[in-house]
């Protein structure tokens, strides 16, 4: 039996679909993962196994072929191991497929079945929302994806309750986000104290949009100035804060809900390097 079951990969900020196939076929017992997979990617087929047994299911003792469409774009991270668990439980007829058709799904499971957060959550709900799917992620991320309007997330928490709400056991209820009416603070420009040329500038730079060049010794404020600037600015556009959101997700420091619709301020040393400029996290080919 072949299962089909929708998932997002990662590339940069955007999330491009993968869909993943599980075919369950005579053979020997074995499970191989084709569709240019990563490491990390390969050791999800001991993941799910544990995941599975420890869940109460069974793992089929037959031979199965786990494909990540499209073949020729690269898949990284855990995010994979709940649509490949779910993929195995319909190819061995133990999860009905039609309840799944219209969801997206990201986790990466524990031995136990428990669902733990992966990067970039928001940047796949952005994307659900643009192919009029729900998106299914572990309860960690829900929060993030939810920031997107116009689409359905589910949190869970493990494999079990998963399979629950589609089996119609247990209803994993529609997220909604507690961050959507978070107000930011910031350094604020009253704290700053003479500096009133310095202050104007700032002002009419942050009225017409333009830009700002400071100059001067060390010590005279260049930089106290500048974190004031985002405080002065029009509150962030929903656009933009899930612009803004999204970069984050997928760093190494992740999303912050303290973070939400609060304009980025970075600072730089002088003497920093271009590698350095943009995360020091070049990769070759």
């Amino acid at each position: 039996m072949l299962a089909k079951i929708h998932s997002r990969a990662q590339a940069g900020v955007d999330a491009p679909a993968v869909t993943v196939e599980v075919h369950q076929s005579n053979g020997l017992p074995a499970l191989n993962i084709v569709g240019l997979p990563e490491a990390a990617v390969r050791e999800s087929k001991d993941r799910v196994r544990s995941a599975l047994i420890n869940s109460r299911f069974d793992f089929p003792a037959r031979k199965l072929t786990v494909n990540l469409a499209p073949a020729d774009l690269p898949k990284e991270g855990g995010r994979f191991d709940l649509p490949i668990a779910l993929g195995i439980l319909v190819a061995s007829g133990q999860l009905d497929p039609a309840p799944l058709k219209d969801l997206e799904f990201l986790g990466e499971l524990s031995l136990s079945g428990e669902l733990r957060p992966v990067r970039g959550a928001l940047p796949a709900a952005l994307k659900a929302r643009k192919s009029g799917r729900a998106l299914l992620v572990p309860l960690e991320n829900a929060d993030e994806a939810a920031l997107v309007s116009g689409v359905t997330i589910l949190g869970a928490r493990h494999l079990l309750d998963v399979c629950a709400h589609f089996t119609g056991r247990q209803h994993i209820a529609t997220h909604q986000s507690a961050l959507v009416s978070h107000h930011p603070r910031y350094d604020d420009l009253a704290d700053v104290r003479g500096q009133h040329q310095a202050k104007r500038a700032l002002e009419i730079a942050a009225a017409g949009g333009h830009s700002l060049l400071f100059m001067g010794p060390p010590g005279t404020g260049k930089s106290m100035l500048a974190s004031r600037l985002p405080g002065i600015l029009p509150p962030m556009t929903e656009d933009e804060a899930l612009e803004t959101a999204a970069v984050a997700s997928i760093s190494d420091s992740g999303f912050s809900a303290a973070a939400w619709r609060k304009r980025p301020y970075r600072n730089p040393h002088h003497t920093a390097s271009a590698v350095a400029l943009v995360g020091n996290n070049v990769r070759e080919n």
